[in-house]
């Protein structure tokens, strides 16, 4: 079983999240294995490992827009990608994690800036 994990609510917003899928579109569909809690133009970058597939997609960037709590799509073209897929135990690599990093956002909207993820 992956020991991979991400905080639910970590102290600094917005966070890291591991990403249970990739789809093979365009735009690319990214879901995240809970909610994610990012905002429309999040500028995010991918982190995928060459034992997840899809080595195309690694450290490329883009923004996002928001389709549900797990999903977004993001501004990249990954129809010729390889799938992406989550490595099946008992795997050397189950420990190797695909995660989405939030890097920047948008300067002409700033949501994120002024949204408070503190706990009430």
């Amino acid at each position: 079983m992956p020991r991979c994990f991400a905080y639910l609510n970590p102290m600094f917003q917005p966070a890291m999240r591991l990403l249970a899928g990739i789809t093979q579109s365009n735009p690319a569909i990214v879901t995240t294995t809970f909610n994610h809690l990012y905002v429309n133009g999040t500028k995010v970058r991918l982190d995928v490992p060459i034992a997840c597939g899809m080595p195309q997609i690694n450290g490329l960037t883009g923004s996002i827009l928001i389709l549900s709590p797990t999903s977004f799509s993001i501004d990249i073209d990954s129809t010729q990608f390889y799938p992406f897929a989550i490595p099946i135990a008992p795997n050397p690599h189950t420990n190797i994690c695909a995660m989405v990093v939030p890097i920047g956002e948008d300067s002409n909207t700033l949501l994120a800036a002024v949204q408070n993820t503190l706990p009430h």
